[in-house]
């Protein structure tokens, strides 16, 4: 992801300004959330009290550890990732076993940015186009793209068949009065 999936920042300040606000409000929403499931479980079921986060850029800075922990749990199953793809090794920390802790707070990592890139971009989509529209329904995540994969898989048509044929001129008129199914 060398360019971030073709993003580039912008020095717009309205734009900048309009995905600070969607970013503040997807995060307030998942926070909101957070709240309500209180202390995050993981896989085994144990429960776990997170330390508080720093270097927050895109997230609100008083987020909690619980609340960031719950929303990277969320972008990890929809991207098909885990924590390392982002963050760096500690090699100065070590676990029980010797194995190296991960340095949530390091830049070092270009997915890192991609990712920030990304989140900003959601935010905007869903603030600057989809909250204009009237029931534009369930706003845009990175499963709406990726789908459980780091790569979203290319997109193709259906060309043949009935699913083919709903927009072209040798599609049946429509009857609006019978139940669509």
């Amino acid at each position: 992801m060398k360019e971030a999936a073709g993003l580039r920042s912008s020095s717009n300040p309205h734009t900048l300004a309009a995905a600070a606000i969607a970013i503040g409000a997807l995060a307030a929403i998942s926070m909101a959330q957070g709240r309500q499931a209180g202390v995050v479980a993981d896989l085994r079921g144990e429960q776990r009290v997170y330390p508080a986060p720093v270097n927050l850029k895109v997230l609100p800075k008083g987020s909690t550890g619980q609340q960031v922990a719950k929303i990277m749990k969320e972008w990890e199953g929809s991207l098909g990732v885990h924590c390392g793809s982002c963050h760096a090794e500690d090699r100065e920390k070590t676990d029980q076993d010797g194995k190296p802790l991960l340095d949530f707070a390091s830049d070092a990592k270009p997915m890192k940015t991609a990712t920030r890139l990304m989140v900003a971009m959601t935010a905007w989509i869903n603030q600057e186009h989809l909250a204009k529209m009237d029931n534009s329904g369930v706003p845009v995540t990175c499963g709406t793209c990726h789908r459980g994969h780091l790569e979203p898989e290319e997109f193709k048509p259906v060309t043949k068949g009935p699913a083919a044929l709903v927009n072209s001129p040798q599609a049946p008129e429509r009857d609006e009065s019978r139940p669509q199914p």
